[in-house]
Order: C-alpha cells, then sequence, then structure tokens
C-alpha cells in the first residue's frame, strides 16, 4: 500500500513514537534497556502529487519523555526509578528543549519512503536519514538510528561511568492510516 497524495498528521492520538536505549559499560548488567515514550509530538507527512514534492517534518517537546519499560538489570524498575530517569532526562541530558525534523528531500518507492533531512537537538542540526513503509493493513512504520554524540549530548553515565547509555540510540514510530 501507498501513501495517497495529501497530509497525513500523527500524533499521540493515532501514532507512538519511542526512543530505545541500550546499556553498556563494565556495569552494564545492573542497568536497564529502556522503552521510552514520547508523549508530546506531532508529524506531518505531505505526500505531493509529484513524488519530489513529498515532505516530512516532527516536532517533538523534550520533557515529554517517559520511561514505558526496563528490560534487563538487576531488579526490575519500580516507579521511583522512573520518575529518577524522567528527571535525568528533563534537566540533565535534553533540558526539555523541542526536538525538531525537517526533511531536505524524500524519495518514493512503492510502499516505501526514503526520508532524508536535518534533525535538531539542543541547538545543533545533523543530517539524518530513515525509511518509513507503509504495510496492506495501513500501518506506517519507520525507524531511525541517532548518535547522540552527533546532536552534542554526552551519552549519560553513572556508577563513575562502568553504567552508561549506549551512543546510538533507536527512534520508532508507528502509526495506523
Amino acid at each position: 500500500m501507498s501513501l495517497k497524495p495529501g497530509k497525513h498528521l500523527f500524533g499521540p492520538d493515532n501514532a507512538e513514537l519511542l526512543v530505545h536505549t541500550q546499556r553498556t559499560g563494565a556495569a552494564a548488567k545492573a542497568g536497564h534497556d529502556l522503552t521510552i515514550s514520547v508523549t508530546s509530538w506531532s508529524a506531518t507527512v505531505d505526500v505531493g502529487e509529484n513524488p519530489e514534492q513529498t515532505t516530512v517534518a516532527l516536532s517533538a517537546d523534550g520533557g515529554s519523555l517517559r520511561v514505558r519499560e526496563g528490560r534487563g538489570g538487576i531488579q526490575s524498575l519500580g516507579d521511583d526509578d522512573m520518575a529518577s530517569i524522567r528527571q535525568s532526562i528533563d534537566e540533565e541530558v535534553l533540558k526539555r528543549t523541542p526536538i525538531e525534523f525537517r526533511s531536505t528531500a524524500v524519495q518514493t518507492d512503492g510502499d516505501r519512503l526514503q526520508v532524508r533531512g536535518e534533525l535538531e537537538m539542543l541547538g545543533k542540526t545533523v543530517p539524518t536519514e530513515f525509511d518509513l513503509t507503509v504495510g496492506d493493513d495501513g500501518e506506517l512504520a519507520g525507524e531511525a538510528t541517532v548518535k547522540q554524540t552527533d546532536v552534542g549530548l554526552k551519552p549519560y553515565s553513572i556508577l563513575f561511568g562502568t553504567l552508561k547509555v549506549a551512543d546510538e540510540v533507536r527512534v520508532t514510530i508507528a502509526a495506523k492510516l
């Protein structure tokens, strides 16, 4: 299935935007791989009559990330742990700043959109590429890998750096058309 021409709007009401982190370091067994929901965001896929006219844009509130799940670790994450992680993301990592993506080129290939553009975080803009696919059931899905150091973030660490978040995080989107 391919996207029909027109403006397609997405956000928390009809789609899911997730950030997936992994742990690394000598004490990685103590930490958790996290799935984090972005709870305040909007995206537009504007499909033009000509494929060259297609654009993709996303805006996310950097203060709206909430831990959904923690896998691994010595013990499961409790509510206090999740609140502490949220506070660290808000105050130390993203500092509640907006996150923006704007496409610079979109190529369509049947049910797939190859998207290139610019990701802006913490005042720094970096090139980013990802694919969006449309399934036969009308599901829109995509995944991008963001290297934290590319956008000026130092991967979060504790225990004197023996437990840290891996530099690369995976961002996924799933929506129903």
